[in-house]
């Protein structure tokens, strides 16, 4: 199978490349390349890429492609903060087009990456695929409004699926401390504080990043009676946990961490626990288990074989918001989040062969 990733240079997408390579897909990238500068490690993996903004892509970038997995866009609800017009225009409007492009070039499979941040404010119940959206940001409302246009395309000839993601943590390497795990891990070896920014009463479900790459190889792989047109949460069924307890966990990993509060820390309107139990029946060969535990272990580890610099704990390294602001700052990309200069079109026979 013939798959087009775009994001691939993305948190999710340097990890789900390996694993599809490995699985014997025939991969090519797309991205943007606005956050090349943020490596983790290094991306090893030989393949095609093609560099541009989602919202440039024509048909002939999806020509050819038997899949497309769409991971391109702003990444989260501080990233979606930053101006809400422009996340609608990148997380709606150039994913419902980059799926029409694809229906009309013959791509068999699209593969959309979507958010549990869509039930926003849920209550103690815990949300399932059919509980009513209650989306608060622009990010959530973006992705919500795509997910119902890029459904609304189904048929016989085109599959969709939308996978709903819990909150990601987990090394990659194009790694992210503005997620609250791995934010709040980075916290404890830079001051030995686990900071909170909140009160830390907010639920959150919780998925590692390498169970995301296996559950987007799975929804490539399994029947179209099964994922075609669905919708399905994506999580740890055991990871719905609140920030506090989060925190707590950490300070157990960290030697010589101690819990904090920010002095203005207040209550978080996004809180939301997560039913996966729907993850069995469209995705019958995905497999959970990724322990919560065990993976701190691991996050925590691979931080401190980094050795990375303090400064960049905090800096625009890790954090995309940050990142962002210093390419508008040294006026390296506009406030629509393009790149000054470049050329809006892509080029479909300009690739680049290294990942």
């Amino acid at each position: 199978m013939k798959v087009l990733v775009t994001g691939h240079q993305g948190y999710i997408g340097s990890a789900l490349v390996p694993r599809l390579v490995d699985a014997g897909f025939e991969v090519h990238g797309l991205d943007s390349q606005l956050f090349s500068e943020c490596e983790f490690s290094a991306r090893d993996i030989a393949i095609g890429e093609m560099r541009s903004d989602i919202r440039d892509v024509e048909a002939e970038h999806v020509e050819g492609f038997d899949a497309v997995v769409h991971l391109a866009g702003l990444s989260n609800d501080p990233l979606g903060d930053l101006d809400a017009n422009v996340t609608m225009d990148i997380n709606h409007s150039g994913s419902v087009r980059l799926a029409r492009l694809a229906k009309a070039v013959g791509v068999r499979r699209f593969v959309f990456a979507s958010t549990c941040s869509v039930y926003g404010l849920a209550g103690e119940e815990l949300a399932n695929e059919d509980t009513l959206p209650r989306p608060l940001t622009p990010y959530a409302r973006a992705k919500l409004a795509a997910e119902d246009q890029i459904k609304a395309l189904t048929s016989r000839a085109f599959e969709t699926v939308c996978l709903r993601f819990a909150t990601a943590y987990g090394e990659s390497p194009m790694l992210r401390f503005d997620l609250v795990v791995n934010n709040l891990m980075a916290w404890a070896l830079a001051t030995g504080e686990v900071r909170l920014k909140s009160r830390g009463t907010a639920w959150r479900p919780l998925v590692h990043v390498q169970a995301i790459a296996e559950s987007i190889l799975c929804s490539l792989r399994e029947d179209a009676r099964l994922v075609s047109g669905a919708t399905v949460n994506v999580g740890d069924p055991n990871g719905n946990l609140q920030v506090v307890e989060i925190a707590a966990r950490i300070k157990g990993v960290v030697p010589g961490s101690h819990l904090s509060f920010a002095p203005d820390a207040s209550p978080d309107k996004r809180s939301y626990k997560v039913d996966f139990a729907r993850m069995k029946e469209v995705l019958p060969s995905f497999e959970y288990c990724w322990d919560f535990e065990a993976m701190l272990d691991r996050l925590h580890q691979k931080l401190l074989e980094s050795r990375i610099p303090w400064e960049d704990f905090e800096g625009r390294r890790f954090d995309r918001c940050a990142h962002l602001k210093m390419l508008i700052d040294r006026h390296r990309i506009d406030g629509d989040f393009r790149f000054l200069g470049q050329s809006r079109a892509a080029d479909p026979n300009d690739e680049i062969s290294h990942a």
